[in-house]
């Protein structure tokens, strides 16, 4: 991918359309092109991008991303759909067009990890059907916590200093 110093135009639209028709569905790809467009008018990047983070989050990419990081304990899925609507419920979240950053970071400051891996542990069918001990839970919450604050400090390292208003 040329540098935003000596890309052309057509480098540009490129890259625009390769966000419009989703050939580009990693965070490590979304995020190089985020950069690149650091340096450019918003207003001609803003919508691709927008889209393109909204793809990658409702389209499941972040959550088969964050189970690939958790093969021990697949990352939960209850706790990333809540991060999701509480985003969007969030009057703040206007403040960045990064959808995915906003997700992330809101399961890392509402603390929702502790929260859904204490319900997933409680769960019968985790225990084969049988009432769990407390031991238990405990055991197994604390090692799904473990695993997935890992995985989300993973993925919240590519936005090194947060994401600023525009998703950068």
């Amino acid at each position: 991918m040329p540098s935003s110093r000596n890309m052309t135009q057509n480098d540009k639209n490129q890259l625009i359309q390769s966000l419009r028709t989703h050939r580009v569905n990693t965070l490590t790809e979304l995020r190089r092109i985020e950069r690149v467009f650091a340096h450019y008018d918003q207003a001609e990047v803003c919508e691709p991008m927008t889209n393109a983070w909204a793809h990658y989050v409702n389209s499941n990419n972040l959550l088969n991303e964050l189970r690939g990081l958790t093969k021990n304990y697949p990352f939960s899925s209850e706790c990333l759909d809540e991060a999701k609507w509480k985003v969007i419920e969030d009057p703040a979240s206007q403040r960045s067009w990064n959808y995915c950053w906003l997700v992330l970071s809101k399961i890392r400051d509402e603390q929702l990890i502790v929260q859904h891996a204490q319900m997933m542990a409680q769960r019968p069918e985790m225990w084969g059907n049988r009432t769990p001990t407390a031991a238990g839970v405990s055991q197994l919450a604390g090692a799904c916590i473990n695993e997935w604050t890992w995985a989300l400090n993973q993925m919240l390292r590519h936005w090194e200093g947060g994401s600023s208003s525009s998703g950068y």
